[in-house]
């Protein structure tokens, strides 16, 4: 049994989400799906799998590229990972999604989200 149902998106980091989003729009061709308070979602042709940018520290050390993750039971997904014991944080609310992040072994930073 997999926790999870599909990668639901890619996150990638930029400084401003309506100049990044605009350029994707206008050099790559790109469809704004959705528009957040930081961030935006972009369909990529027939793919069901979309891009997201999100508004951040573009020279961070931690990593800039994500998956996330989707299921429909989020708090089971926590409750497993903290189990396993999973670096995980608490689950958050952000109004539109709920989501966590956790860690692999390696320190890379995943995503799991829920939204209806």
């Amino acid at each position: 049994m997999s926790l999870m149902e599909r990668i639901d998106t890619i996150c990638l980091t930029i400084r401003n989400a309506e100049e990044a989003s605009n350029w994707y729009q206008e050099v790559l061709g790109l469809n704004e799906s959705f528009k957040g308070d930081n961030y935006r979602i972009l369909s990529i042709g027939n793919s069901g799998v979309p891009l997201t940018i999100e508004e951040g520290d573009v020279n961070s050390s931690q990593n800039q590229v994500y998956p996330i993750f989707y299921s429909e039971n989020i708090e089971e997904v926590y409750k497993i990972l903290k189990e396993k014991n999973v670096e995980v944080s608490e689950i958050q609310n952000d109004g539109v999604n709920k989501f966590l992040d956790l860690y692999d072994l390696d320190g890379n930073k995943l995503q799991v989200c829920y939204w209806k």
